[in-house]
């Protein structure tokens, strides 16, 4: 009992934490906004460490690589589960939504007043040509916006690119090499000292959004999030165990749900994929994916894997179908409503802004009048904590699946054997 208690301590603090929160919040309503300050800096510190973890971490994995062949197998099996994964959380949303319409029974009057309360009303963006749109996505026009987090993918790229460049040039790089493997063992270091303050942190970071938010999930909304939330909990329960099961067997589920856990909450607590990296770069590793697999699959599925925010865009879509009395049972609108919120999900999440980019592309497609772009951000805000569950937790279990295609089925029985997989 006592080991079993000093496994799942760190995560028994922060689902304590996280449910003394939540109740905070419920009980003081707003009022709760008053710790948001303390859960507010332990986000700043792990965002403060994200851009160099995902530097070194990813540029010292593939600049370790002794084989290229290895990196292409690996980004390949990356792109096919990413894929799949994301195609099968379209398909599922929208079966989920034809058997409960989310405004079904519901006055869109009480809808149409939140519209003007949506915290996430901006200005449209800008037109760009697709090809420009292309190049804003993966490059930035200077080398000090690398430094930013709002700018991920294209640190990923560069990141890519420098550990390719390292690995190429063999012998003469080994200091450079050297230098990039010492410092992701720093940073992760680092982000262990900020994990002590982990459960506080989310606490009081929980207990702020609780408060604010509680209030705003009305009737149509608040069916929706209970969509929302019962195929988020079918897809996390259910997919995730079958995803591990074709990952490594039944061993494959064993591992997954022992070291699931951690990061789940931390994903729940944060409602950042992005401030769930360090959480399950550590975690995915005890799961036996190797450092390779893991510190590349990890920074870049919190880019461009996001099987929650796909349900979302579906979710979106349906809501505004049903609110405006448009049909959804053509074979033609079923077909773009899957094939939208893929995009929505699956590709816009890469772009900086991609989640205004795309609702507006949502409202573009289908023809609704931009005036209700109010409406799906409300959407964005209520969905965001199980959304985020998927869109981070699901990258774990991706990663084990890569690893089942680059290393072959008995790949867990051989890492779980490796010295540095605890």
């Amino acid at each position: 009992m006592k080991g079993l208690l000093k496994s799942y301590k760190g995560s028994l603090l922060l689902l304590i934490a996280i449910i003394i929160g939540g109740a905070a919040g419920l009980i003081f309503g707003t009022e709760a906004s008053v710790v948001k300050p303390l859960g507010d800096l332990f986000l700043n510190l792990m965002f403060m460490i994200i851009i160099p973890l995902v530097f070194f971490s990813i540029a010292s994995a593939i600049a370790s690589m002794n084989e290229m062949k290895r990196l292409g197998k690996i980004m390949g099996s990356i792109l096919l589960v990413f894929f799949i994964t994301a195609a099968i959380s379209a398909i599922i949303g929208f079966a989920g939504t034809m058997i409960v319409n989310p405004l079904e029974n519901t006055d869109t009057s009480a809808i149409k007043e939140l519209m003007s309360s949506a915290d996430s009303m901006e200005e449209a963006p800008e037109e760009v040509s697709f090809l420009s749109q292309l190049v804003n996505t993966f490059t930035v026009p200077d080398f000090s916006a690398l430094l930013s987090k709002s700018n991920m993918l294209q640190l990923i790229v560069f990141s890519v690119l420098f550990g390719l460049a390292t690995a190429i040039v063999g012998e003469k790089a080994k200091p450079v090499s050297a230098f990039l493997s010492a410092g992701s063992a720093v940073m992760m270091q680092m982000v262990k000292f900020v994990m002590y303050y982990a459960p506080i942190g989310l606490g009081c970071y929980f207990a702020a959004v609780i408060g604010e938010l509680g209030p705003q999930i009305l009737e149509g909304y608040l069916r929706a999030f209970l969509l929302y939330l019962g195929l988020a909990l079918i897809y996390y329960f259910g997919f995730f165990t079958l995803y591990a099961f074709i990952a490594s067997g039944k061993a494959g589920v064993k591992v997954f749900w022992k070291n699931a856990f951690t990061p789940s909450i931390t994903a729940i607590a944060t409602c950042s994929s992005a401030a769930s990296i360090p959480v399950n770069l550590e975690y995915v590793r005890k799961m036996g994916v190797p450092k390779d697999i893991a510190e590349t699959v990890i920074p870049l599925g919190a880019n461009t894997h996001k099987d929650g925010s796909v349900f979302g865009g579906v979710l979106k879509i349906v809501f505004l179908f049903a609110l405006f009395g448009k049909d959804m049972t053509s074979i033609s609108n079923i077909l773009s409503i899957l094939a939208v919120s893929f995009l929505v999900g699956a590709v816009m999440g890469a772009i900086p802004g991609g989640g205004m980019i795309g609702e507006m592309l949502i409202l573009s497609i289908f023809g609704f009048p931009a005036e209700v772009l109010p409406i799906i951000a409300v959407i964005s805000t209520i969905i965001d904590a199980p959304a985020t569950l998927l869109n981070s937790t699901g990258n774990t279990v991706s990663a084990m699946m890569v690893t089942r295609l680059v290393e072959g089925k008995n790949w867990l029985r051989n890492n779980l054997t490796r010295e540095n997989i605890a």
